[in-house]
């Protein structure tokens, strides 16, 4: 069985590349084995409506650390396992941004996969935001708070497997 790092951002404002949270969920042997979340300082500014959403906001982020530094602790997290994430295109987009706007050198492309487009294919009659998704399966999020996203997720990718969906059929490649 595959390992899937299952993993949701926030930015900070409409451009989109840079992120003000992270949360992480790994999926090993159809279970979550492991989270993580930090706050990210986007060393940039942020948009009223994305504090609103979200609820970060300058004076939250102070004292966490930016991009560069979290990358250190969580590349060999990121790079563990195929990316999983609910409207991937969205947060691999996030991610390569970051990469790119920091210097940092990571890899020319990773293994990706996402629920949306799994949800569409497997439930084509539903709408697939992550809220009504949570709400379809029984599962518990605090929408927009990148740990309960990335946990929902998870949980929703296991419902899929456990239901008998191939996801490894979903996955495809980004170009970082």
């Amino acid at each position: 069985m595959e390992r899937y790092i299952v993993f949701d951002v926030e930015t900070p404002n409409r451009a989109n590349d840079r992120m003000s949270a992270i949360g992480i969920s790994v999926i090993e042997n159809g279970r979550i084995t492991e989270s993580f979340f930090s706050l990210v300082d986007p060393e940039t500014h942020f948009d009223y409506f994305n504090t609103q959403l979200t609820g970060i906001d300058r004076n939250k982020v102070k004292g966490a650390p930016n991009f560069a530094q979290l990358w250190e602790e969580i590349e060999p997290l990121m790079g563990s396992g195929i990316l999983a994430a609910h409207n991937a295109v969205f947060d691999m987009s996030v991610l390569r941004r970051c990469l790119q706007d920091y210097g940092i050198s990571w890899k020319a492309s990773a293994d990706y996969l996402c629920t949306v487009q799994i949800g569409r294919r497997v439930l084509p009659d539903m709408k697939h935001n992550l809220n009504i998704m949570c709400d379809h399966f029984g599962i518990a999020l605090d929408h927009h708070q990148a740990d309960s996203d990335s946990r929902a997720c998870a949980e929703i990718l296991l419902r899929y497997m456990n239901s008998g969906v191939d996801v490894s059929s979903f996955v495809r490649t980004y170009k970082l």
